[in-house]
């Protein structure tokens, strides 16, 4: 995993760019932090800032991580290597913000994406699989980590799973793990040319949060 057609989007680059984007009720800011830990822990060296507000919620947040070999003397994100959107606002803002060649990967039951033909599009249904699959709307933000980290080859699985698990209470625990793997499977599917079920566009409201992936960001 974490093939695309060569080196993925982050390969062995020296520095990685992450913009992650949604509406605020998402769970924005904990995917951010947790791929943030799971960076750390990897061995490199980590930054990650936020842009959030109370009206964000229904418009568009963001949060960045940068990780880098190198100490980090420019902690702010201009074009992402890796842009993840999570809502319509949030790619209509964000998407365009990746460098060329990069990947905007998105929610194909929430987005209506247009063409962006410098940048590989990918779309998947981590609505759809967060509800429908695990019954647990409020971990779509994880479902989608997992698939994000499925195409940075240098960060290995395990070490994400390592830092949702020491932010999830025990009784969320396995929940977000198979969040994780349920992320990782639908790269999986899609690399493979496979029709991913429940890639239509999917609206339901919010149910309530829990922890380690409710209602903040």
């Amino acid at each position: 995993m974490g093939e695309m057609g060569g080196a993925g989007p982050a390969g062995e680059a020296d520095r990685l760019e992450v913009r992650v984007s949604g509406s605020g009720g998402q769970g924005i800011l904990l995917a951010a932090a947790v791929l943030a830990d799971a960076v750390a822990a990897a061995g490199r060296e980590v930054v990650q800032t936020q842009s959030y507000g109370p009206e964000a919620r229904g418009g568009a947040s963001q949060a960045e991580v940068i990780a880098s070999e190198e100490p980090i003397d420019y902690p702010e994100v201009d074009l992402a290597d890796i842009s993840l959107c999570l809502s319509q606002a949030a790619f209509d803002k964000y998407a365009h913000l990746t460098r060329e060649g990069g990947l905007v990967l998105y929610d194909s039951g929430l987005v209506n994406e247009r063409a962006m033909p410098q940048q590989r599009l990918v779309g998947l249904p981590f609505t759809q699989t967060a509800t429908a699959d695990l019954g647990a709307k409020v971990v779509t933000n994880i479902v989608s980590l997992g698939a994000l980290v499925a195409f940075v080859d240098w960060l290995p699985a395990e070490t994400l799973d390592d830092a949702v698990a020491a932010r999830a209470p025990a009784k969320f625990k396995d929940l977000n793990l198979r969040a994780l793997e349920a992320g990782r499977r639908l790269v999986e599917l899609e690399q493979a040319g496979v029709a991913i079920e429940g890639a239509e566009r999917y609206d339901q409201p919010s149910d309530a949060g829990c922890e380690p992936c409710g209602d903040e960001g």
